[in-house]
């Protein structure tokens, strides 16, 4: 671990960095080249004293998932985050946790979706990173580790993560999800975190073991969903999939169909904000 070098890193990182690039404001005149500290630790979700410690090489050794924070909010490439997580003394997170490596390009077209609820998940449909739009849809990211942090997981085993969706989509929805599941465990081959997973479903949910015996198998790149919301009540959506070269991640966006109000009620997200909800549904 190297600290004053780690320090350093992410101010050169910085530098490089303009404000449009991130979605930030573009204001005619700036102090600084790149990005001000405030904004890299705003981009991340850490405090402002804290990542100045950070640049001056001070404090606690960041953890794994601040480290892959400030990856993804100064647009790392691979190569520069695995250099990261050397310098700050951790190991580099296996390519399918939630501290994986969101591609760059994955984030600029993220970013590039201010107007739409826009999320990049894992194939297992755990939220790595949502716009604004999104949160105040879906609700924050879950905080969940481990197998939970899977909206798959916590939609056969946990009630709640349902409540969002209308009634009448949710055998739609377990069918949908379960044929994704057998792709992507076909896609993966030998792998332990999938075996894992449906090990757990099928002894948690009776729902889940009677779907998987079906054997029907399906990539979700399209789908429309009738979603809760507090406030702006039911919306039919159209929710859209693109798939990274090598189907780790997806990028989604949320769509109004042509007709009824549901585009109506998507432009009053901007004025509602963020909601504080309890569980995210992006998936």
């Amino acid at each position: 671990m190297d600290l004053r070098e780690f320090g350093e890193f992410l101010r050169s990182r910085r530098d490089r960095i303009r404000p449009g690039e991130v979605g930030l404001p573009v204001q005619a005149r700036r102090r600084v080249p790149g990005l001000r500290r405030d904004e890299v630790a705003a981009l991340a979700g850490a405090s402002i004293d804290y990542y100045n410690q950070l640049e001056q090489g001070r404090g606690a050794q960041p953890s794994e998932q601040m480290v892959a924070a400030l990856a993804r909010a100064l647009r790392l490439s691979e190569d520069e985050r695995a250099h990261l997580y050397f310098l700050a003394g951790r190991p580099i997170p296996p390519k399918h946790s939630l501290a994986a490596h969101v591609h760059p390009g994955m984030l600029d077209l993220l970013q590039r979706l201010p107007t739409t609820p826009a999320a990049v998940i894992t194939d297992l449909h755990a939220v790595l990173v949502q716009n604004r739009l999104a949160t105040a849809l879906l609700g924050p990211i879950s905080k969940a580790k481990g197998r939970e942090a899977s909206f798959v997981y916590r939609w056969f085993t946990d009630p709640q993560a349902r409540s969002r969706y209308h009634p009448d989509e949710h055998g739609h929805q377990s069918r949908v999800f379960v044929a994704d599941l057998r792709a992507v465990a076909a896609r993966r081959g030998r792998d332990e975190q999938v075996a894992g997973l449906i090990g757990a479903l099928l002894s948690a949910s009776h729902e889940f073991a009677e779907l998987w015996a079906h054997q029907e198998v399906a990539v979700r790149r399209a789908d429309r969903k009738r979603l809760l919301h507090p406030e702006l009540g039911e919306l039919e959506l159209d929710c859209l999939s693109l798939l990274s070269e090598d189907g780790t991640q997806r990028l989604l966006w949320f769509t109004a169909p042509v007709g009824g109000d549901s585009a109506e009620k998507l432009a009053l997200l901007d004025v509602l904000g963020s909601h504080d909800l309890s569980t995210s549904t992006a998936g």
